[in-house]
């Protein structure tokens, strides 16, 4: 317990670092002014909000550009994810040359604010009645995925002697939806910004070599539409990469023994996955508040994030059937706006040389946490069949 503690209380110190640091600079500082009425300290106010929102103009304009390019680059190569093209771009921008300073305001912002807007709007995609249509079999391979997953995942990471925030990230965003899973942890044990950037470029490799490997192994050990579909569905981290995956499935039925409709059953036993993904954090939230009640200095954690609330909101909607299909059409298209953007701005810290100072540590968490919810899928399919 003393040493969870301990790893806590050194993730939260770290956030007082410059790598950190979610400010756009001196014009977010308080402003004292004078007056009776308040009326000169509104006015300063005002001035710095509009001084702020310009700071953050150039960073999120280029997120923008950034995400335009990815997808179009993604419909014109077809079959890649637009979130995938968009971290290679933002990490092969930031090892070509360092980004100016006029961009990271704007970039930081991307990188967290709407990456969170971007789960909370994942919750249109789940439809809670189709989850429940998969049956309880299935249901119980997506929760010992999540479940033992991550309970892998984390003795695998003490054991290679990972610091706990680093290996929660990891075992999260393996077991239950990649980035976005990364992105709702860190939003209530707040990891440093390198931990963050490594889960997700981790997620990034490993998701995309399942891409292409699974519908391979799927033909191999012979496995039916409907147990190949579950597999990728149960196994591969990232909603987009699992499109992928079922996408290659369905292609090459008719050579892998594969039958047509895999991508339907692999989408939704993917979103069986992220349905988990509200109560592990706040799980997670409670278990953290408890273990950093005793610093008064330290910042709790949130109980839970804001972005989680809207995330639980809009599968609310969602099961509502208020929203026509243009209204959700138009939902989705936002959603992967705002995630490719945010996926390039947390793809301009992705430095080699932050990488190499990482050591070999991570990549062996996230190889043994791939092969492990891999394994546990597999197990489930063909026990559940």
């Amino acid at each position: 317990m003393c040493s969870v503690q301990g790893a806590i209380a050194a993730a939260e110190t770290d956030r007082r670092d410059p790598n950190h640091d979610t400010s756009a600079g001196p014009a977010t500082r308080p402003v004292a002014g004078p007056g009776r009425n308040g009326g000169r300290r509104t006015g300063l106010t005002r001035h710095v909000s509009l001084e702020r929102a310009r700071a953050l103009l150039p960073g999120l304009g280029l997120s923008a550009a950034a995400a335009a390019v990815a997808v179009v680059a993604a419909r014109l190569l077809g079959g890649i994810s637009p979130l995938l093209i968009a971290i290679l771009l933002g990490a092969a921008v930031a090892n070509v040359r360092t980004l100016p300073a006029v961009f990271e305001p704007g970039v930081t912002v991307a990188s967290r604010r709407l990456l969170r807007i971007g789960v909370a709007l994942l919750g249109l995609q789940l439809l809670l009645s189709n989850v429940l249509a998969l049956g309880w079999g299935t249901l119980a391979v997506v929760a010992a995925v999540v479940g033992l997953g991550i309970a892998g995942s984390m003795v695998l990471g003490r054991l290679l002697g990972i610091g706990w925030t680093q290996r929660l990230l990891i075992a999260c965003s393996f077991s239950i939806c990649g980035a976005a899973a990364a992105a709702a942890v860190d939003g209530v044990v707040n990891a440093r910004k390198r931990e963050l950037v490594t889960t997700v470029a981790l997620v990034v490799v490993f998701g995309t070599v399942m891409i292409p490997a699974l519908p391979a192994a799927a033909a191999a050990l012979g496995l039916d539409s409907t147990q190949a579909g579950m597999w990728a569905g149960a196994a591969i981290h990232e909603v987009a990469q699992v499109v992928a995956a079922g996408g290659a499935l369905d292609a090459g039925s008719s050579a892998a023994a594969v039958g047509g409709g895999a991508l339907a059953i692999a989408v939704t036993v993917k979103l069986a996955r992220v349905a988990l993904l509200a109560p592990v954090v706040a799980w997670i939230g409670v278990a953290s508040r408890r273990r950093t009640a005793a610093p008064t200095q330290t910042k709790r954690p949130p109980l839970v994030p804001l972005f989680l609330i809207g995330f639980l909101a809009c599968v609310a909607v969602r099961a509502t059937g208020v929203l026509g299909p243009a209204w959700l059409d138009a939902a989705r298209v936002t959603q992967t706006a705002l995630l490719t953007a945010a996926m390039f701005a947390l793809g301009t810290g992705v430095r080699l040389s932050v990488l190499r100072g990482v050591g070999w540590r991570p990549f062996a968490l996230a190889a043994g946490s791939t092969i492990l919810v891999v394994a546990i899928a597999l197990t489930g399919v063909l026990l559940v069949g």
